[in-house]
């Protein structure tokens, strides 16, 4: 059976790898970093705990990330930009609790979830508490834009899972309804930390688009990324639970693939609608001798080559070389898959 072509990861000229950039903005993200740790002492002392707990676990703090290498790249890094970095991963930080209740993931991080640890009550209420907490931390900018372009970012990422939630276990579920969950459940935020850190630099309308742009795509490549991880990758090397996809009934690109592909598919189906959870194994097989997980792939890698044809139009400077080794280096994490 055929396979789509191997794409060749971008080549381009004078960008940093994935570890300077990061190492660009590290004094920077080692504020943000101290400030996400710091918010649980905002909270009664009896909800401190389960506030340090999950704001203590890390993670790879890409939304930060972008926002201030954003920042640099439109202008200079300011507080402002420092505190868009902190809301934005506080908000995330508030919907991986909710995902591990909906998924029943036991493990993010490498640490037990939230819900494996307290329960989905508290857990519940745990996201709820910080999703607040971040909008009220937006309402410190003076600019009243700023605060409402991220609670509109907040209200689009609980909007896309609501919409996935109601479309689980559905065969009808077509790839064009699949991108638009993840523009807004996963897009929204790499596209408001873009966006709103250029509005902050006063950047041009121009480059303020582009970069909105960049985020869009940069985030929709990430989420098919993670989609085929959940398929083909190892709980090892994630940090967490893999497999809850299918378990779920969340049809992801790879499996939308296949079931449009206009072949016969009646093996995938009644895997994917068993009353107990389908073999990972047997849908990983069929999925690959398909070609829909290389298909996936090809999709991502597309749309992280013209996340950086989107950077065309903004300054050239370390910054704005940091911001292309994000879709860079997530073409070198497709490619390995």
């Amino acid at each position: 059976m055929s396979t789509p072509t191997r794409q060749a990861i971008p080549e381009v000229n004078d960008a940093l790898t994935f570890q300077e950039a990061f190492e660009l903005i590290n004094p920077h993200l080692y504020t943000v970093e101290e400030r996400i740790r710091a918010q649980a002492k905002a909270f009664d002392p009896a909800v401190e705990g389960y506030v340090s707990y999950i704001c203590g676990a890390g993670g790879k703090r890409l939304r930060p990330a972008l926002a201030l290498l954003a920042a640099g790249a439109t202008g200079k890094i300011t507080p402002g930009h420092v505190d868009l970095a902190v809301i934005l991963e506080l908000i995330h930080i508030a919907t991986l609790v909710h995902d591990d209740i909906i998924d029943g993931a036991e493990l993010r991080r490498d640490q037990p979830s939230a819900n494996a640890k307290w329960g989905n009550s508290i857990s519940v209420l745990l996201g709820d508490v910080l999703f607040a907490h971040a909008l009220k931390l937006s309402t410190n900018f003076s600019n009243s834009e700023i605060s409402r372009r991220i609670a509109d970012a907040a209200a689009e990422v609980c909007s896309g899972e609501i919409i996935q939630t109601q479309r689980r276990f559905d065969l009808k579920l077509t790839t064009a309804d699949y991108y638009r969950i993840i523009e807004m459940k996963t897009a929204a935020l790499f596209r408001a930390a873009c966006e709103l850190a250029a509005f902050i630099s006063e950047a041009s309308p121009a480059v303020i688009g582009s970069l909105k742009a960049f985020g869009t795509k940069v985030g929709v490549a990430y989420q098919i990324y993670d989609d085929i991880l959940d398929l083909a990758g190892s709980e090892e090397d994630s940090g967490k639970t893999l497999g809850t996809d299918l378990e779920k009934g969340k049809f992801t690109l790879p499996v939308l693939l296949m079931l449009h592909s206009g072949k016969d598919t009646t093996a995938l189906r009644e895997l994917l609608l068993e009353e107990t959870p389908g073999d990972p194994a047997r849908l990983k097989l069929l999925l690959q001798e398909s070609g829909a997980i290389d298909s996936a792939k090809s999709i991502a890698l597309r749309l992280s080559s013209e996340a950086l044809e989107s950077c065309s139009g903004i300054q050239e400077n370390r910054y704005a070389h940091g911001l292309r080794s994000i879709p860079l280096h997530l073409s070198h994490l497709l490619h390995s898959l």
